[in-house]
Order: structure tokens, then sequence, then C-alpha cells
């Protein structure tokens, strides 16, 4: 399976991305592939066509967006995951604030969505490393089958 990670953060570089750099080992871990890694501003057109580039030029799977899914007025992942894709897989978001919620109950405070583009996977995860590999856990074991399905296969 093909990986892209968007971390979106105003205060973060690429060498600073502690939660994007967590997620790449877990990815390798589980024998994927990572394909792409990049942090872009908290602004949805920067986002968006990360998304994009990441689905259509890429040809991954799923595409893990980490950071601004809370309450803040610069958190708009989830408005530009909407713009891109075209339809909703909201059991993967609540199986994570789900499982988050047993962590911590702030979990309820996220707006994460899960969301496909073609055949891949858009998901949102938080943005710290915690929280992105507690998300990571709840879900991930959960990517092939769903490849397998949006590709059109059988259960």
């Amino acid at each position: 399976m093909k990986f892209a990670i968007i971390t979106c953060s105003d205060t973060r570089s690429l060498a600073e991305d502690e939660a994007g750099a967590a997620l790449e080992e877990l990815i390798r871990a589980a024998g994927w592939e990572v394909v792409s890694h990049v942090v872009v501003p908290d602004e949805r057109p920067f986002i968006a066509g990360s998304i994009v580039r990441a689905v259509d030029d890429e040809g991954v799977d799923v595409v893990i967006t980490c950071g601004g899914t809370g309450l803040s007025p610069r958190d708009v992942t989830p408005e530009a995951t909407r713009d891109t894709c075209d339809r909703d897989v909201p059991g993967i978001a609540e199986a994570i604030r789900a499982y988050s919620m047993g962590k911590t109950r702030r979990a309820m405070l996220s707006r994460a969505v899960s969301m496909q583009r073609s055949r891949a996977l858009v998901v949102n995860f938080p943005g710290s490393t915690k929280a992105a590999r507690e998300s990571w856990e709840a879900v991930s074991d959960q990517f092939e089958h769903a490849k397998k399905m949006a590709a059109g296969g059988g259960h």
C-alpha cells in the first residue's frame, strides 16, 4: 500500500514534524510505502492541493493528514478534505474519536473527517505525536480491506 502524509501546520517544518515522522515509522513497520511527506500551511488551498497531488499524481492509496482538526480558527483540514473528496467514510473518523475518548475526553472536540477521493482514502489525524499514534492504532488494520473495497472487491 502507498501512503502520503500531509502535515498541516503554520509552525512546523518537515524537520520538526514529529507526528509525521512517527506515522512514517508506523507505515513502514507495517510493510507499506510512504510515497510523500510534506508540511503545508494551515490554509485550505495548500491542504487541498496536496491531497489532490497525492491521489491524482502520486497514486497513493491512503492520505493521512496530520493536524488542523481542532476548534482554532486556523484549523481548516476537514474543510480542505471536503473540498477535494467525493464520498464520506464517516466510520473511520468515528472509530478514531471513540478509541481516543478512552484516553482523553478532549477527543470529542475533534472535527476530523475521513473521505474518499477516487479510490483513495483521505483520513484526518490530530497533530500531536501521541494522538497520531493512537489514531493509527485505532484504524490502520482496516486500510488494506478499504483499498480492496474501493477497487471494487468483495468482502
